[in-house]
Protein backbone atom coordinates (compact mmCIF):
# COMPACT_ATOMS: atom_id res chain seq x y z
CA UNK A 1 0.00 0.00 0.00
CA UNK A 2 1.21 3.49 -0.79
CA UNK A 3 1.36 5.69 2.29
CA UNK A 4 -0.92 8.75 1.97
CA UNK A 5 0.66 12.17 1.93
CA UNK A 6 -0.11 15.46 0.26
CA UNK A 7 1.18 16.57 -3.11
CA UNK A 8 2.34 20.16 -3.39
CA UNK A 9 2.82 21.60 -6.85
CA UNK A 10 4.03 24.89 -8.23
CA UNK A 11 2.12 26.37 -11.16
CA UNK A 12 4.29 27.55 -14.02
CA UNK A 13 3.52 30.92 -15.59
CA UNK A 14 3.17 31.68 -19.26
CA UNK A 15 6.21 32.23 -21.41
CA UNK A 16 7.29 34.96 -23.74
CA UNK A 17 8.50 34.79 -27.29
CA UNK A 18 12.16 35.39 -27.93
CA UNK A 19 13.18 35.25 -31.56
CA UNK A 20 16.29 36.41 -33.34
CA UNK A 21 16.39 35.72 -37.03
CA UNK A 22 20.10 36.37 -37.22
CA UNK A 23 21.37 35.62 -33.75
CA UNK A 24 24.58 33.85 -34.65
CA UNK A 25 27.86 35.37 -33.63
CA UNK A 26 29.59 34.13 -36.77
CA UNK A 27 28.27 35.85 -39.89
CA UNK A 28 29.17 32.82 -42.01
CA UNK A 29 26.68 30.62 -40.15
CA UNK A 30 23.06 30.34 -41.32
CA UNK A 31 20.45 32.25 -39.34
CA UNK A 32 18.11 30.44 -37.00
CA UNK A 33 15.14 31.22 -34.77
CA UNK A 34 14.89 30.41 -31.08
CA UNK A 35 11.84 30.32 -28.82
CA UNK A 36 12.54 30.38 -25.11
CA UNK A 37 10.73 30.44 -21.77
CA UNK A 38 12.47 33.72 -20.91
CA UNK A 39 11.42 37.12 -22.17
CA UNK A 40 13.36 38.72 -25.03
CA UNK A 41 14.96 41.44 -22.95
CA UNK A 42 17.47 39.31 -21.08
CA UNK A 43 16.18 40.25 -17.61
CA UNK A 44 15.46 36.66 -16.64
CA UNK A 45 11.87 37.37 -15.57
CA UNK A 46 9.09 35.20 -16.91
CA UNK A 47 6.42 37.16 -18.73
CA UNK A 48 2.93 36.84 -17.27
CA UNK A 49 0.18 35.19 -19.29
CA UNK A 50 -2.60 37.72 -18.73
CA UNK A 51 -5.33 35.27 -19.73
CA UNK A 52 -4.61 33.05 -16.70
CA UNK A 53 -4.44 35.75 -14.04
CA UNK A 54 -1.85 38.16 -12.77
CA UNK A 55 -0.14 37.88 -9.38
CA UNK A 56 0.98 41.17 -7.91
CA UNK A 57 4.50 40.21 -6.81
CA UNK A 58 5.32 42.96 -4.31
CA UNK A 59 7.22 40.84 -1.82
CA UNK A 60 4.35 41.00 0.68
CA UNK A 61 1.44 38.62 1.24
CA UNK A 62 -1.56 39.66 -0.83
CA UNK A 63 -4.21 37.42 0.83
CA UNK A 64 -4.90 36.15 4.36
CA UNK A 65 -3.14 32.92 5.34
CA UNK A 66 -5.58 29.98 5.48
CA UNK A 67 -3.39 28.36 8.15
CA UNK A 68 -0.51 29.69 10.25
CA UNK A 69 2.70 29.97 8.24
CA UNK A 70 0.86 28.89 5.08
CA UNK A 71 0.63 31.53 2.34
CA UNK A 72 -2.62 31.40 0.38
CA UNK A 73 -2.73 29.34 -2.78
CA UNK A 74 -1.32 25.85 -3.33
CA UNK A 75 -3.07 22.92 -4.98
CA UNK A 76 -4.28 19.98 -2.92
CA UNK A 77 -4.51 21.95 0.31
CA UNK A 78 -8.16 21.40 1.26
CA UNK A 79 -7.43 18.71 3.84
CA UNK A 80 -8.69 15.75 1.77
CA UNK A 81 -6.64 12.57 1.45
CA UNK A 82 -4.54 12.38 -1.72
CA UNK A 83 -5.75 10.14 -4.55
CA UNK A 84 -2.65 8.48 -5.98
CA UNK A 85 -4.38 7.21 -9.10
CA UNK A 86 -5.16 8.48 -12.61
CA UNK A 87 -8.29 10.60 -12.73
CA UNK A 88 -8.42 11.25 -16.50
CA UNK A 89 -7.51 9.45 -19.73
CA UNK A 90 -4.54 11.79 -20.03
CA UNK A 91 -3.27 10.61 -16.64
CA UNK A 92 -3.78 6.94 -17.48
CA UNK A 93 -2.06 7.08 -20.87
CA UNK A 94 0.84 9.18 -19.56
CA UNK A 95 1.46 6.97 -16.53
CA UNK A 96 1.20 3.84 -18.70
CA UNK A 97 3.84 5.25 -21.03
CA UNK A 98 6.05 5.83 -17.99
CA UNK A 99 5.52 2.21 -16.94
CA UNK A 100 6.48 0.99 -20.43
CA UNK A 101 9.67 3.02 -20.02
CA UNK A 102 10.52 1.61 -16.60
CA UNK A 103 10.09 -1.92 -17.90
CA UNK A 104 12.47 -1.52 -20.85
CA UNK A 105 15.10 -0.01 -18.55
CA UNK A 106 14.71 -2.93 -16.13
CA UNK A 107 15.15 -5.40 -18.96
CA UNK A 108 17.99 -3.44 -20.57
CA UNK A 109 20.14 -3.21 -17.45
CA UNK A 110 19.67 -6.90 -16.64
CA UNK A 111 20.28 -7.95 -20.25
CA UNK A 112 23.55 -6.03 -20.48
CA UNK A 113 24.86 -7.62 -17.30
CA UNK A 114 23.95 -11.06 -18.63
CA UNK A 115 25.21 -10.55 -22.19
CA UNK A 116 28.71 -9.34 -21.36
CA UNK A 117 31.28 -11.08 -19.19
CA UNK A 118 33.19 -9.48 -16.34
CA UNK A 119 36.25 -9.48 -18.59
CA UNK A 120 34.40 -7.55 -21.30
CA UNK A 121 33.31 -4.96 -18.77
CA UNK A 122 36.89 -4.72 -17.47
CA UNK A 123 38.18 -4.18 -21.01
CA UNK A 124 35.73 -1.29 -21.31
CA UNK A 125 37.09 0.26 -18.11
CA UNK A 126 34.18 -0.80 -15.86
CA UNK A 127 35.01 -2.93 -12.81
CA UNK A 128 33.00 -5.02 -10.37
CA UNK A 129 31.81 -1.93 -8.51
CA UNK A 130 30.46 -0.41 -11.72
CA UNK A 131 28.63 -3.62 -12.58
CA UNK A 132 27.14 -3.68 -9.08
CA UNK A 133 25.86 -0.14 -9.64
CA UNK A 134 24.14 -1.19 -12.88
CA UNK A 135 22.62 -4.11 -10.99
CA UNK A 136 21.30 -1.73 -8.34
CA UNK A 137 19.87 0.53 -11.03
CA UNK A 138 17.90 -2.47 -12.28
CA UNK A 139 16.53 -2.87 -8.76
CA UNK A 140 15.52 0.79 -8.85
CA UNK A 141 13.60 0.16 -12.05
CA UNK A 142 11.76 -2.72 -10.41
CA UNK A 143 10.78 -0.34 -7.63
CA UNK A 144 9.62 2.30 -10.12
CA UNK A 145 7.57 -0.27 -12.04
CA UNK A 146 5.95 -1.48 -8.82
CA UNK A 147 5.07 2.09 -7.86
CA UNK A 148 3.48 2.86 -11.23
CA UNK A 149 1.62 -0.46 -11.24
CA UNK A 150 0.09 0.42 -7.86
CA UNK A 151 -0.84 3.89 -9.11
CA UNK A 152 -2.42 2.67 -12.37
CA UNK A 153 -4.27 -0.28 -10.84
CA UNK A 154 -5.34 -3.73 -12.08
CA UNK A 155 -5.10 -2.88 -15.79
CA UNK A 156 -1.46 -1.80 -15.54
CA UNK A 157 0.87 -3.05 -18.27
CA UNK A 158 3.25 -5.93 -17.65
CA UNK A 159 6.77 -6.35 -18.96
CA UNK A 160 7.15 -6.92 -22.70
CA UNK A 161 9.87 -8.48 -24.86
CA UNK A 162 12.61 -6.33 -26.38
CA UNK A 163 15.30 -6.31 -29.03
CA UNK A 164 18.59 -4.39 -28.93
CA UNK A 165 21.30 -3.93 -31.54
CA UNK A 166 24.39 -3.24 -29.42
CA UNK A 167 27.26 -5.75 -29.59
CA UNK A 168 29.86 -4.31 -27.18
CA UNK A 169 29.93 -2.96 -23.64
CA UNK A 170 30.65 0.53 -24.98
CA UNK A 171 27.58 0.38 -27.24
CA UNK A 172 25.50 -0.97 -24.32
CA UNK A 173 26.52 1.94 -22.10
CA UNK A 174 25.83 4.45 -24.87
CA UNK A 175 22.38 2.97 -25.47
CA UNK A 176 21.60 3.08 -21.74
CA UNK A 177 22.59 6.74 -21.71
CA UNK A 178 20.20 7.44 -24.57
CA UNK A 179 17.29 5.39 -23.19
CA UNK A 180 17.46 7.04 -19.76
CA UNK A 181 17.73 10.41 -21.50
CA UNK A 182 14.46 10.09 -23.39
CA UNK A 183 12.81 8.35 -20.44
CA UNK A 184 13.70 11.26 -18.18
CA UNK A 185 12.75 13.91 -20.73
CA UNK A 186 9.52 12.15 -21.64
CA UNK A 187 8.26 12.45 -18.07
CA UNK A 188 9.38 16.08 -17.71
CA UNK A 189 7.24 16.87 -20.73
CA UNK A 190 3.95 15.75 -19.19
CA UNK A 191 4.51 15.80 -15.42
CA UNK A 192 3.13 19.29 -14.84
CA UNK A 193 0.08 18.54 -17.02
CA UNK A 194 -1.13 15.54 -15.01
CA UNK A 195 -4.59 16.05 -13.54
CA UNK A 196 -3.71 13.75 -10.65
CA UNK A 197 -1.31 15.98 -8.75
CA UNK A 198 -0.86 13.28 -6.10
CA UNK A 199 0.36 10.79 -8.72
CA UNK A 200 2.59 13.50 -10.18
CA UNK A 201 4.33 13.88 -6.81
CA UNK A 202 5.24 10.18 -6.69
CA UNK A 203 6.33 10.14 -10.33
CA UNK A 204 8.53 13.17 -9.66
CA UNK A 205 10.34 11.30 -6.91
CA UNK A 206 10.87 8.42 -9.33
CA UNK A 207 12.10 10.39 -12.33
CA UNK A 208 14.68 12.29 -10.31
CA UNK A 209 16.30 8.93 -9.63
CA UNK A 210 16.37 8.23 -13.35
CA UNK A 211 18.12 11.55 -13.89
CA UNK A 212 20.91 10.28 -11.66
CA UNK A 213 21.08 7.08 -13.71
CA UNK A 214 21.45 9.03 -16.94
CA UNK A 215 24.34 11.02 -15.50
CA UNK A 216 26.06 7.85 -14.29
CA UNK A 217 25.91 6.30 -17.77
CA UNK A 218 27.42 9.49 -19.15
CA UNK A 219 30.26 9.07 -16.66
CA UNK A 220 30.65 5.41 -17.66
CA UNK A 221 30.97 6.68 -21.22
CA UNK A 222 33.63 9.22 -20.29
CA UNK A 223 31.41 12.20 -21.08
CA UNK A 224 31.07 15.38 -19.05
CA UNK A 225 28.33 14.39 -16.55
CA UNK A 226 25.99 17.41 -16.85
CA UNK A 227 26.95 19.95 -19.53
CA UNK A 228 23.64 21.88 -19.36
CA UNK A 229 21.88 24.34 -17.07
CA UNK A 230 18.45 22.72 -17.52
CA UNK A 231 17.19 19.27 -18.48
CA UNK A 232 14.99 18.92 -21.55
CA UNK A 233 11.35 17.88 -21.72
CA UNK A 234 9.69 16.19 -24.71
CA UNK A 235 6.12 15.11 -25.44
CA UNK A 236 4.64 11.66 -24.85
CA UNK A 237 4.42 10.98 -28.58
CA UNK A 238 8.07 11.89 -29.00
CA UNK A 239 9.10 9.55 -26.18
CA UNK A 240 6.87 6.75 -27.52
CA UNK A 241 8.36 7.19 -30.99
CA UNK A 242 11.83 6.57 -29.54
CA UNK A 243 10.78 3.67 -27.32
CA UNK A 244 8.39 1.63 -29.47
CA UNK A 245 10.86 0.28 -32.07
CA UNK A 246 12.70 -1.70 -29.37
CA UNK A 247 9.57 -3.53 -28.14
CA UNK A 248 9.02 -6.75 -30.08
CA UNK A 249 5.91 -8.14 -28.37
CA UNK A 250 3.63 -7.75 -25.35
CA UNK A 251 0.92 -9.84 -23.74
CA UNK A 252 -2.54 -9.51 -25.23
CA UNK A 253 -3.79 -7.90 -22.00
CA UNK A 254 -1.21 -5.12 -22.20
CA UNK A 255 -2.99 -1.76 -22.64
CA UNK A 256 -2.54 -0.17 -26.04
CA UNK A 257 -1.07 3.31 -25.86
CA UNK A 258 -2.93 6.22 -27.41
CA UNK A 259 0.15 8.27 -28.29
CA UNK A 260 1.33 8.91 -31.84
CA UNK A 261 4.27 7.11 -33.46
CA UNK A 262 6.07 9.61 -35.66
CA UNK A 263 8.20 8.41 -38.59
CA UNK A 264 11.73 7.59 -37.47
CA UNK A 265 14.67 9.97 -37.79
CA UNK A 266 18.41 9.35 -37.67
CA UNK A 267 21.20 11.90 -37.51
CA UNK A 268 24.70 11.16 -38.70
CA UNK A 269 27.98 13.03 -38.86
CA UNK A 270 30.95 12.96 -41.18
CA UNK A 271 32.30 9.97 -39.22
CA UNK A 272 29.17 8.04 -40.18
CA UNK A 273 27.92 7.60 -36.61
CA UNK A 274 25.00 8.97 -34.60
CA UNK A 275 27.38 11.03 -32.47
CA UNK A 276 30.24 13.42 -33.15
CA UNK A 277 32.42 10.93 -31.30
CA UNK A 278 32.76 7.23 -31.99
CA UNK A 279 32.84 4.41 -29.47
CA UNK A 280 36.06 2.43 -29.45
CA UNK A 281 34.99 -1.18 -29.14
CA UNK A 282 38.49 -2.61 -28.67
CA UNK A 283 39.82 -0.35 -25.91
CA UNK A 284 38.39 1.20 -22.80
CA UNK A 285 37.93 4.60 -24.39
CA UNK A 286 35.60 6.83 -26.30
CA UNK A 287 37.32 8.72 -29.10
CA UNK A 288 36.67 12.04 -30.76
CA UNK A 289 38.52 13.87 -33.46
CA UNK A 290 40.72 15.55 -30.86
CA UNK A 291 40.53 13.55 -27.65
CA UNK A 292 40.45 10.08 -26.14
CA UNK A 293 38.40 9.79 -22.98
CA UNK A 294 37.82 6.91 -20.58
CA UNK A 295 35.17 6.20 -17.93
CA UNK A 296 35.47 8.57 -14.99
CA UNK A 297 33.75 11.00 -12.67
CA UNK A 298 34.17 13.82 -15.15
CA UNK A 299 35.98 14.94 -18.27
CA UNK A 300 37.19 18.34 -19.40
CA UNK A 301 35.61 17.64 -22.78
CA UNK A 302 32.44 19.69 -22.29
CA UNK A 303 31.11 19.56 -25.86
CA UNK A 304 31.42 17.16 -28.78
CA UNK A 305 30.03 19.22 -31.64
CA UNK A 306 30.11 22.87 -32.56
CA UNK A 307 27.98 25.52 -34.20
CA UNK A 308 28.14 25.35 -37.97
CA UNK A 309 28.52 21.55 -38.06
CA UNK A 310 26.56 20.04 -40.94
CA UNK A 311 24.20 17.31 -39.78
CA UNK A 312 22.95 14.56 -42.10
CA UNK A 313 19.30 13.67 -41.59
CA UNK A 314 17.74 10.37 -42.67
CA UNK A 315 13.99 10.25 -42.17
CA UNK A 316 11.44 7.53 -42.73
CA UNK A 317 8.23 8.00 -44.67
CA UNK A 318 5.01 7.34 -42.69
CA UNK A 319 3.26 3.99 -42.71
CA UNK A 320 5.91 1.76 -41.12
CA UNK A 321 4.71 -0.89 -38.60
CA UNK A 322 6.55 -0.53 -35.27
CA UNK A 323 6.26 -1.48 -31.64
CA UNK A 324 4.75 -4.53 -29.94
CA UNK A 325 3.85 -7.16 -32.53
CA UNK A 326 4.28 -4.42 -35.16
CA UNK A 327 0.79 -3.27 -34.16
CA UNK A 328 1.44 0.48 -34.34
CA UNK A 329 1.81 2.40 -37.61
CA UNK A 330 3.93 5.53 -37.90
CA UNK A 331 2.07 8.58 -39.13
CA UNK A 332 2.29 12.34 -39.39
CA UNK A 333 -0.16 15.17 -39.91
CA UNK A 334 2.59 17.55 -41.06
CA UNK A 335 3.41 18.79 -44.54
CA UNK A 336 6.78 18.87 -46.29
CA UNK A 337 9.89 19.07 -44.09
CA UNK A 338 11.25 22.60 -43.83
CA UNK A 339 12.90 22.94 -40.43
CA UNK A 340 14.94 21.02 -37.89
CA UNK A 341 13.68 21.81 -34.39
CA UNK A 342 16.48 21.49 -31.81
CA UNK A 343 14.72 20.76 -28.50
CA UNK A 344 17.17 21.43 -25.71
CA UNK A 345 17.01 22.78 -22.16
CA UNK A 346 14.28 25.51 -22.09
CA UNK A 347 14.56 26.38 -25.77
CA UNK A 348 13.40 25.25 -29.20
CA UNK A 349 15.65 26.42 -32.02
CA UNK A 350 14.78 26.05 -35.72
CA UNK A 351 17.27 25.67 -38.55
CA UNK A 352 16.49 25.29 -42.24
CA UNK A 353 16.33 21.91 -43.96
CA UNK A 354 18.44 21.72 -47.11
CA UNK A 355 19.11 19.20 -49.90
CA UNK A 356 15.86 17.32 -49.27
CA UNK A 357 15.49 14.19 -51.42
CA UNK A 358 13.04 11.29 -51.25
CA UNK A 359 13.99 7.68 -52.02
CA UNK A 360 10.75 5.84 -52.77
CA UNK A 361 12.56 2.51 -53.00
CA UNK A 362 13.72 2.60 -49.39
CA UNK A 363 10.77 4.71 -48.15
CA UNK A 364 13.19 7.22 -46.69
CA UNK A 365 14.35 10.75 -47.35
CA UNK A 366 17.62 12.55 -46.77
CA UNK A 367 18.45 16.15 -45.99
CA UNK A 368 20.98 18.29 -44.18
CA UNK A 369 20.84 21.04 -41.59
CA UNK A 370 23.39 23.02 -39.62
CA UNK A 371 23.93 23.11 -35.85
CA UNK A 372 22.79 26.52 -34.53
CA UNK A 373 24.93 29.01 -32.66
CA UNK A 374 22.55 30.39 -30.02
CA UNK A 375 23.03 30.45 -26.25
CA UNK A 376 20.15 29.75 -23.86
CA UNK A 377 19.81 33.50 -23.27
CA UNK A 378 21.87 36.62 -23.69
CA UNK A 379 25.13 37.26 -21.83
CA UNK A 380 25.86 33.62 -20.97
CA UNK A 381 28.21 31.11 -22.58
CA UNK A 382 25.89 28.09 -22.25
CA UNK A 383 25.02 26.93 -25.79
CA UNK A 384 21.54 25.75 -26.58
CA UNK A 385 22.93 22.58 -28.17
CA UNK A 386 24.77 20.44 -25.63
CA UNK A 387 24.35 17.22 -23.71
CA UNK A 388 21.84 14.64 -24.89
CA UNK A 389 19.08 16.57 -26.61
CA UNK A 390 16.54 15.99 -29.36
CA UNK A 391 15.98 16.90 -33.01
CA UNK A 392 12.64 16.69 -34.82
CA UNK A 393 11.92 17.72 -38.39
CA UNK A 394 8.91 20.00 -38.81
CA UNK A 395 6.89 21.71 -41.52
CA UNK A 396 6.65 25.02 -39.63
CA UNK A 397 8.74 26.93 -37.12
CA UNK A 398 5.89 27.58 -34.67
CA UNK A 399 6.37 29.26 -31.31
CA UNK A 400 6.51 26.73 -28.46
CA UNK A 401 8.10 26.64 -25.02
CA UNK A 402 8.52 23.78 -22.50
CA UNK A 403 4.99 24.00 -21.12
CA UNK A 404 3.18 23.93 -24.48
CA UNK A 405 5.61 21.78 -26.47
CA UNK A 406 2.79 19.39 -27.42
CA UNK A 407 1.60 22.07 -29.89
CA UNK A 408 4.56 20.95 -32.00
CA UNK A 409 3.22 17.40 -32.42
CA UNK A 410 0.93 18.33 -35.32
CA UNK A 411 3.93 19.72 -37.20
CA UNK A 412 6.38 16.82 -36.74
CA UNK A 413 7.43 15.25 -40.05
CA UNK A 414 9.86 12.81 -38.41
CA UNK A 415 11.69 12.24 -35.18
CA UNK A 416 12.84 12.81 -32.62
CA UNK A 417 16.41 11.61 -32.82
CA UNK A 418 18.64 11.73 -29.76
CA UNK A 419 21.54 14.07 -30.47
CA UNK A 420 24.54 13.62 -28.16
CA UNK A 421 26.26 16.96 -28.53
CA UNK A 422 28.29 16.91 -25.34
Amino acid sequence: MIAPFFAVTVALVGAAYSADTNSTTNSTLPSNTTTTALNPYGTGYLEVNTTSGIYNATGNLTSPEPEPYTPSGMLGSNGSLPNYHPITDFDYESLTLALYQEYIELDLFQYGLQKFSAEEFEEAGLDVNDRALIEFMAEQEQGHATLLTNIIGPSAATQCQYSYDFETVAEFVDFCQRVTSWGESGVYGFLEHLDSRSAAQLLLQSITTEARQQMIFRQFEGLFPMPVYFETGITQSMAWTLLAPYITSCDEETPRLGWQNFPGLNVTFQNGTESPYFLNTTTNSTSTSNATITPGITSNLTSLSSAGTEIQLIGELPGKPVGPNLSYITNTTAGEPKFAAWISQINVTYTDIESYEVDNQTYTWTATTTQPDDTIWEDVTMPIVNGSMFIVVTDEDIYVTPYNLSELNAHVVAGPAVFVAG
